[in-house]
């Protein structure tokens, strides 16, 4: 897909594969009908590597990377995270707020040209649950971004034995890549 087809996208889903060595993503849009439509991009991480990166292509043949996304460190509780386009050029990033993250998960998404955003589990109840009851850690999360009291942005996982999220898009000037990156980065960083 190309990229001003790829901005006009107000919604999409997010479906993991089950892999053995890696975490892999199919970024889908939605059909007429509401169902899964067309792969937008493929994502890919590899497990246990010594500093999170994940690159994103344009289909599953992983010929053609779109984006990605790599930490700036190795190990840091609040890491953030770079999001480049497929020739290395900035396109934003994210970081989680390892304090705040304590109770409630939460992430700062940051754009050239528009305000900070903010994304945060939307329920606090659920989030303890995860937290401090660990037969529970299954619970699906939804998250909310915003900036300055609008919505961005909101990423929602739904139930099923593979993790598989509809992400809804408010604002149009969020780039459309900073939000699969995110969204993609929920399910692959969030710890569990």
């Amino acid at each position: 897909m190309q990229l001003d087809a790829l901005q006009t996208q107000h919604q999409f889903f997010i479906r993991q594969r089950i892999r053995m060595m890696v975490n892999q993503y199919e970024v889908r849009a939605v059909a007429s009908d509401g169902s899964e439509g067309e792969l937008l991009a493929f994502a890919q991480q590899k497990r246990l590597a010594f500093k999170e990166q994940v690159t994103i292509y344009t289909d599953d043949s992983k010929q053609y990377p779109l984006l990605g996304f790599k930490a700036r460190q190795r190990l840091d509780l609040g890491a953030t995270y770079d999001v480049t386009d497929h020739a290395g050029n900035p396109i934003g990033l994210f970081r989680k707020d390892f304090a705040q993250s304590l109770l409630r998960s939460t992430w700062h998404v940051e754009q050239a040209g528009l305000p900070q955003i903010t994304g945060q589990e939307r329920s606090l109840p659920v989030a303890l649950l995860r937290r401090f009851v660990d037969s529970l850690s299954w619970l699906p999360y939804h998250f909310d971004f915003v900036a300055g009291g609008q919505p961005v942005f909101s990423v929602v996982k739904k139930w099923g034995l593979r993790d598989r999220y509809v992400v809804e898009i408010q604002n149009p000037q969020i780039d459309r890549r900073l939000v699969i990156a995110m969204a993609v980065g929920l399910d692959a960083l969030q710890a569990r």
